[in-house]
């Protein structure tokens, strides 16, 4: 992700502290979610076990300026009204956003109304959950009731569009979202169902898909598609004011990318050229805080040769 360009990222999964340590050894941010479920896994036996856990790393970790947490409930198919009230003290507590998978298949809402008679974003607005610091991953299914409660609550969304294609989740009205305001930024899913991580590539994906699906083909210009990419995602997290876009007074995150190739040239709108055609191969040099640490494509605080050589152990292992 460092090398393509990606200095900062949200994360929902277990062991936040594994993921805290790469992060910091390699000099980039990360939101790390406090990763919640009812039921037990490797990693902790009950939502109370998960919650815990995750208030303990982010206890050790509160000095580290390149580390910050939200609350992270997997999604409401997996989380029970008592364990959201709960999450949602904790934000109000401790300032914290709320990131949370939600309308990303027709299953998830159909089994929502036959359990609860309302719709996964109807329910987490009844208990409160929706407001300016939520954040609403996937958004897939939505009607215009629950669209216009997004923008009225202030929710932010993570698009996902690589995911939702991999999965045949379908297609997010982003065309519409950002037609009522809704604060919309990017993500990728985990690697099962991305495999890339490649925000150069979600950004002409999201912009297609929103071009197709709409059929307009001015809906989420080249610029948007790029916002999307950086401002929203750090407003979606609160950091609007601390990163996301170039501007005095804001952290030194700062990507260069190399349009001297064939590929780019010739180049007469590098916005343009930024979403439709640039690799993240062609990222050349990756600035967080004002720190370099990519530099000619090569990542500085990384062993590429043993990152391989443990990728093959654990692919073994993993195998077996």
């Amino acid at each position: 992700m460092l090398k393509g360009g990606i200095t900062c990222f949200n994360d929902m999964y277990f062991f936040p502290e594994a993921a805290a340590t790469a992060a910091t050894e390699l000099g980039m941010r990360a939101v790390l979610g406090i990763t919640t479920l009812e039921f037990p896994t490797a990693y902790a036996s009950d939502a109370d076990d998960y919650i815990e856990k995750g208030l303990a790393v982010r206890e050790t970790l509160r000095d580290n300026p390149l580390i910050d947490f939200c609350l992270a409930p997997h999604a409401p198919y997996t989380v029970t009204d008592t364990t959201f009230e709960r999450i949602l003290t904790l934000s109000e507590q401790l300032n914290l956003p709320i990131h949370c998978h939600i309308h990303e298949t027709r299953q998830e809402i159909e089994e929502s109304h036959r359990q609860h008679g309302q719709s996964p974003f109807e329910r987490l607005h009844k208990l409160g959950l929706l407001g300016p610091g939520f954040i609403g991953v996937h958004a897939v299914h939505l009607n215009e009731e629950e669209l216009q409660l997004i923008a009225a609550t202030g929710s932010s969304i993570a698009h996902c569009p690589t995911s939702n294609l991999k999965l045949a989740s379908g297609f997010a009205p982003v065309a519409r979202m950002r037609q009522l305001g809704i604060n919309v930024g990017l993500g990728t899913d985990g690697a099962a169902s991305n495999n890339r991580l490649d925000l150069f590539g979600e950004m002409r994906l999201a912009a297609l898909l929103a071009k197709g699906s709409s059929g307009d083909p001015a809906a989420l210009p080249a610029a948007c598609a790029l916002e999307m990419a950086t401002l929203n995602g750090a407003r979606a997290l609160g950091l609007e004011q601390e990163i996301g876009s170039l501007v005095p007074g804001k952290q030194a995150d700062i990507v260069a990318v190399d349009l001297a190739v064939p590929a780019s040239q010739p180049c007469y709108d590098p916005l343009s050229d930024l979403v439709y055609s640039v690799g993240r191969d062609q990222v050349s040099h990756v600035w967080v805080g004002g720190r370099l640490r990519v530099e000619m494509g090569v990542c500085l605080s990384l062993d590429a040769g043993e990152t391989l050589r443990t990728a093959g152990r654990w692919k073994n292992v993993i195998s077996r």
